[in-house]
This record gives structure tokens, sequence and C-alpha cells, in this order.
């Protein structure tokens, strides 16, 4: 007698892991670009595509694939950004935890953490990273190429250069509350300063 998934037989749990998994991630596609390569019957087609995957609480990752047809090239690419996945520290979970830069090739980007209510205001690549990594509010700028591949590992350099407070704090041998104090105590200055 046949047992039903149910009961644990062939097929049941492990598909519902993967499908777990698969809703765990929000992956946005960047951007398709269609290669012709000319052959002696005339021309062939492949097409590259370039995909973000995050699940909007701090993990993030790119990934490109190539294929004959548009949704194998996207599988691909969704794919490789699940194994190249990073991790951004945010603060209170919706912003960055202090302005730094970018860089990639021609690619220059500047990200600066913003206050509660600000949005996401960045251009259409680095948009897609933001919103894949749960950031709400940040201002962005990408300065150079506008190579949506360049904007983007621009973008990723500049997260790999954050610093969440625990970990600055851990290097120098301080308290969080020290360094965070310190960092209050200069927004208050610079405030002062800029209403003389």
């Amino acid at each position: 007698m046949a047992r039903s998934p149910k009961e644990g037989g062939r097929g049941g749990r492990g598909r519902d892991r993967e499908q777990k998994e698969e809703s765990e991630f929000v992956d946005k596609l960047v951007g398709i670009n269609r290669v012709a390569k000319v052959v002696k019957g005339g021309r062939r087609f492949s097409f590259a595509a370039l995909v973000v995957v995050g699940d909007q609480r701090g993990r993030v990752g790119f990934g490109t694939g190539k294929a004959r047809e548009v949704p194998e090239a996207i599988r691909k690419a969704t794919d490789q950004a699940k194994r190249n996945m990073i991790r951004v520290p945010l603060r209170e979970a919706r912003t960055l935890h202090h302005d730094v830069k970018g860089r990639f090739g021609a690619g220059k980007v500047v990200l600066r953490a913003a206050p509660a209510g600000t949005g996401i205001i960045a251009g259409g690549p680095m948009r897609a990273v933001f919103e894949t990594v749960g950031v709400q509010d940040v201002v962005a700028k990408s300065v150079g190429t506008q190579n949506p591949h360049n904007m983007i590992k621009a973008t990723f350099d500049a997260l790999k250069n954050l610093n969440s407070p625990r970990s600055v704090a851990a290097k120098r041998g301080k308290k969080v509350s020290d360094i965070v104090a310190r960092r209050a105590d200069y927004s208050a200055e610079s405030a002062a300063a800029a209403k003389e």
C-alpha cells in the first residue's frame, strides 16, 4: 500500500522546505541584455540577465546568468545571487549606520543614512539592491557610469565597507554606548554650528 506524502513518504517535506526558502527571498530583475552571435546560418541570440536577491532583513546578493532563453538566464542569475549573499548591518532595521562610498571600475556611488520617512532616493539598479536588502530610508547618488553591472558592484563595495557600532566597539575594546553617545554629541554640535 502506497503512503501519501502527508504520512512522510517520498516528496512531502523536502518540497515544503524548498518553497519556504523560495518565499523567504525577494528577487528583482535589474536588466536583460540580448546578445547576437553571427554564425553560418544567420544570427544566434542569447540572453544575459542581472538579478538582485535579498531577504529584506539585511542579506543581499547579486548574480548574472546567460542562456538561450530568458527564463533560464534569470534562473541561473538567481541561483548565483543566492550563493553570493552578504550581510549588511542596518540601523533600526531601516537605514544605514553611517555614510559610505563605493567604487567599481568607472562606477562610484555615495550612500547616505537618512531620517525616518525619507524613503529610498536612488537610481534604478541601486534601488533594487536597497529594496531587497530591507533599507527603507537612504539617499544614494551614482557618479560616473550608468552601466547597471558596475553600479551594482560599486553599491556592494560600499555595503561591504559598512560597520555597525557593535563591531567598531569590539575592535576598539570599548562599549557600544561610548561610540553611539559620541555620534549623538557630534551630530548635536554640527546642528548647532549650522544654526550659527
